[in-house]
């Protein structure tokens, strides 16, 4: 998957001005499936284990990005203390098996996972 250097950056920045709790978002990617965009959201959970996005700024995300034809095609957040693998928690609430999920860890680390049905496939991320 393709991922621009500005949305690697827009993610690891809104981790770092998060930390120490988790940040999240979305991601809207073109019909190659090439990431175009990276929503960076509120956590309303305000919690270093933990993230929900804030449902009125998900909506607002999805119109942006069907504005300009991209789709939501997944989700971001953080691990502040960890390396960025999917944890259980990750994995049993990965509602959508299309989408990729980026988990930024520490040391500005980001890596990108499928999760589909508890396995979890890392997907290869290019600049």
């Amino acid at each position: 998957m393709r991922m621009p250097d500005q949305i690697r950056e827009a993610i690891v920045a809104h981790a770092e001005t998060c930390a120490p709790e988790e940040a999240c978002g979305l991601l809207a990617g073109d019909e190659s499936g090439n990431l175009t965009m990276a929503y960076c959201l509120t956590n309303i959970e305000h919690s270093p284990v933990a993230y929900t996005i804030d449902p009125e700024e998900h909506f607002k995300a999805m119109r942006h990005a069907e504005t300009n034809g991209w789709h939501l095609v997944g989700a971001f957040h953080s691990h502040p203390t960890t390396e960025p693998y999917p944890s259980t928690t990750d994995r049993a609430l990965a509602m959508e098996p299309d989408w990729v999920y980026v988990i930024a860890g520490k040391g500005r680390e980001v890596r990108a996972y499928r999760l589909e049905r508890g396995s979890v496939i890392e997907v290869p991320l290019e600049a």
